[in-house]
Parts: structure tokens; C-alpha cells; sequence
């Protein structure tokens, strides 16, 4: 098992929403430190940052390049629409709101 990434704090949201994006491409991952923002001040800073960890070490870079390219990827690309009932949707989503369907 290999930590993925580390999270400040504040990023509780963003690591519980990339572990599940992972765990929706078949990467077994474990979110460490979740709670521990409450005992801030008790404990070092630095032990209580969310983290990410694979559980397969094998694959790893492909977790790592999966994790980049959803945080890097152009903020500014054009929507997306539902071929199933043409609504309009913003490129951050993977389903359609209207009618369920995943966009292909």
C-alpha cells in the first residue's frame, strides 16, 4: 500500500470526492486521516492532513496520472450534451441531471 496523496485540512471534500472518482475506475484506495482535524492542536498539523493511500502498489501511476488529469484539466472546455435528451451540461459532470444517463 502507497500513499497517493495529501491533502491540507481544508481539502476534506476534495479527497473524499477523488477517492470515490478512483474507486469508480476499479482503484482500491483507503482515505486516511479523516477525522482527525479534530484533535488539530493536540497533534502535529501534519498528522491530521487527509491522504489518499492505493492499495495496490501496482497500480499507482496509473491512480497518480488519473488524480492529475482530473484536477488539471481545462476549467474552460466546452460542455458536454446528453445524447440521450440533449440537455446541456457542464464538463465537471459525469451524469446527466435530467434523465441519469453517463456521459460517453
Amino acid at each position: 500500500m502507497k500513499k497517493l496523496r495529501a491533502f491540507g485540512p481544508h481539502e476534506r471534500p476534495l479527497a473524499a470526492l477523488l477517492k470515490g472518482r478512483l474507486e469508480q475506475q476499479g482503484v482500491a484506495c483507503l482515505l486516511r486521516n479523516e477525522e482527525l482535524f479534530a484533535a488539530m492542536g493536540e497533534i502535529p498539523f501534519l498528522e491530521c492532513r487527509p491522504e489518499i493511500w492505493v492499495v495496490d502498489d501496482e497500480v499507482l501511476p496509473r491512480a497518480r496520472q488519473l488524480v492529475e488529469n482530473w484536477l488539471y484539466e481545462d476549467i474552460a472546455a466546452q460542455p458536454w450534451r446528453c445524447p440521450d435528451c440533449g440537455e446541456e451540461l457542464e464538463r465537471q459532470f459525469d451524469l446527466c441531471w435530467k434523465c441519469g444517463r453517463e456521459r460517453v
